[in-house]
């Protein structure tokens, strides 16, 4: 069981991470920030990245006590937990099944990674970037079933998930104040069973994390149904009706190019 005072913040940087920067640290044990999420504040714990992340973007210093996490970290959490086919292939799910499999936390709040794009002006806190998780790749068709897969598998071990944001978001996880993060109800993870025996009839296991080397063996349409067993399971599981994902129609039609988020 984990600690009840284990509380994780996962920060992105969407535009308005920024306000995460004057938020006491009091509510949360540990900081993991995404990428180039950790110019927001300086107390982070844990800085994550894709291998292709430049390095001319890490924190030219650094406390002692804070980590650096690459793919020989994530790759092995992310695969504990079905691998990046079905989890997909972002840092922000990434982020969250490290968190889960090293942290063990009670809590994890996203802030800045709600994965809502706007047409004109600034993408990230610090101007204009590429939309990672819009990227045409077969294992991001709907981010709101990644993230209800991944808010399930929370459950599974007693971790409550939830984002800090009150925009629109891609993530289907509860939005709270940042005064009550440990409140919502758990959701009911026994419903995970159906879309994991079909994950598991599938047999997209790809070990080294490289899914995009193999990519042309998967069938969209067949994960797409897995993508709408983990919504549907979502919804038994919390009794939020959850709206129908356009992620799909987003993979397909995006030209953006990013760091993917394997080795």
């Amino acid at each position: 069981m984990p600690e009840p005072e284990t509380r994780v913040l996962i920060l992105g940087s969407a535009p308005d991470a920024i306000a995460a920067r004057d938020w006491p640290k009091a509510p949360f044990t540990h900081i993991v920030a995404i990428n180039n999420a950790w110019r927001v504040r300086r107390d982070w714990d844990f800085l994550i990245h894709p291998e292709d992340f430049p390095s001319a973007n890490l924190p030219p210093e650094r406390a002692s006590d804070q980590r650096i996490v690459t793919a020989a970290d994530y790759v092995p959490a992310q695969n504990s937990f079905g691998g990046f086919v079905f989890a997909g292939g972002t840092m922000a799910f990434t982020a969250g099944y490290w968190a889960l499999a090293v942290l063990n936390p009670s809590v994890i709040a996203y802030f800045g990674c709600d994965m809502v794009y706007p047409a004109t002006g600034k993408t990230h806190f610090y101007g204009t970037g590429a939309p990672d998780p819009l990227r045409a790749d077969v294992t991001l068709r709907s981010l709101e079933a990644k993230s209800a897969r991944l808010a399930l598998f929370a459950a599974r071990q007693s971790c409550r998930m939830v984002r800090l944001s009150q925009r629109e978001s891609r993530l289907v996880l509860p939005s709270v104040p940042l005064s009550d993060l440990g409140h919502e109800a758990l959701p009911d993870a026994t419903q995970m069973t159906g879309a994991l025996a079909a994950e598991g009839a599938l047999g997209y296991a790809v070990p080294s994390g490289r899914y995009w080397e193999s990519e042309q063996t998967f069938d969209p349409a067949a994960i797409d149904a897995v993508d709408r067993l983990w919504l549907e399971a979502y919804a038994r599981a919390t009794g939020v009706p959850i709206p129908e994902s356009s992620a799909a129609t987003d993979a397909r039609t995006s030209d953006a190019a990013s760091a993917r988020t394997g080795p």
